[in-house]
């Protein structure tokens, strides 16, 4: 067995949870084979999917696939896979090279698996489209090579099956996320230290940046930012410009704790905040406390909306620059893991 280095990882008895709890889902919907394609696209959103199922991946270029059976050996596929991922992680030991050509390595593999008439389930097929992938997540050519190899067996889109799993945390995911939170609001206390008159606003970001990997995040990781006077919509990344006093930066910051993000949402005023802020962002807590008390199982995203719009309508100023305030509920599944 190979020497691991010293990563965060999930315990066997987690690998085991989640292989039986998908192939019980595989057998209700008569899938013998789940493909779950490589993909590093959205900080290595795309490609989740793959390092749920083999405890295989992180880092922005590290393209990973599986072949995951109903019954036998799950396989994961990769570039340099010898000399990386035995390393990190136990979960899996069937580790194929792809040479960059995972297609190929795919078909190998459910070749030997016999499903030539089978039922193959695929995750990013896009006919079970995300918010956020409504064309999928498989490349063409990957797509293309199992569709030739295979033309007898019915290919399905086998992501519905790996959401519902995925959104059913254990006490080690919760954990994993809990921590990755930890992160997040370490990276704000940098910023807000950092967040001074003359500061350049990128230096601002590194701080920030540089409080996430100190504190084990991995790379990469979504944060949104931009700062000004009154900026509306944050950009993909900071400006050059010089923050000055009265300054408000938005931003969402995101942690990757072995791959599970959580993220933050929280503005930071440079000194003081301008008093149309000020009495929002009471408002806001008014809000988030009385959504916070309400959000529990059995209720619906209908009566969250419903409850965000009524408590803003209660709580908004009746006199004073915010006058008239209004809030609506947005919903982000950010820890999916």
């Amino acid at each position: 067995m190979a020497e691991h280095y010293p990563y965060p990882r999930f315990s066997l008895a987690e690998r085991d949870r989640r292989w039986k709890a998908v192939r019980d889902l595989m057998r209700q919907h008569r899938i013998d084979v789940i493909v779950t394609p490589n993909n590093t696209g959205h900080s290595t959103d795309f490609q989740a999917n793959t390092r749920y199922l083999t405890h295989c991946g992180g880092g922005g270029d590290a393209d990973v696939a599986a072949v995951f059976p109903l019954e036998a050996e799950v396989t994961a596929i990769a570039t340099t896979a010898q000399a990386r991922w035995p390393t990190v992680q136990e979960w899996t030991t069937d580790l194929r090279e792809a040479r960059r050509n995972y297609g190929r390595v795919i078909v190998e593999r459910l070749k030997e698996l016999n499903v030539d008439r089978g039922r193959i389930g695929v995750t990013g097929l896009g006919e079970v489209g995300g918010t956020r992938t409504p064309e999928g997540t498989i490349l063409y050519g990957t797509w293309k090579q199992i569709r030739e190899e295979f033309p007898q067996a019915e290919l399905v889109d086998a992501t519905a099956i790996l959401a519902e799993v995925r959104y059913v945390k254990s006490q080690e995911e919760i954990g994993v996320l809990t921590r990755s939170m930890e992160i997040v609001e370490l990276a704000y206390q940098a910023e807000i230290k950092a967040a001074q008159p003359g500061v350049k606003d990128w230096d601002v970001w590194a701080e920030t940046q540089s409080a996430l990997l100190r504190n084990g995040s991995e790379l990469p990781v979504h944060c949104n930012w931009v700062s000004g006077k009154n900026p509306k919509r944050t950009l993909t990344r900071p400006s050059m410009r010089i923050l000055e006093r009265g300054d408000l930066i938005i931003n969402e910051v995101e942690a990757s704790w072995i791959g599970y993000r959580a993220q933050g949402v929280q503005p930071v005023f440079v000194q003081v905040a301008d008093p149309v802020h000020q009495e929002l962002i009471k408002v806001q807590r008014e809000v988030f406390n009385r959504l916070m008390e309400n959000l529990k199982p059995g209720i619906s995203v209908k009566e969250l909306a419903e409850l965000t719009r009524t408590t803003a309508e209660r709580v908004a100023p009746q006199s004073g620059p915010a006058t008239g305030a209004t809030a609506q509920l947005t919903l982000h599944a950010r820890a999916a893991g």
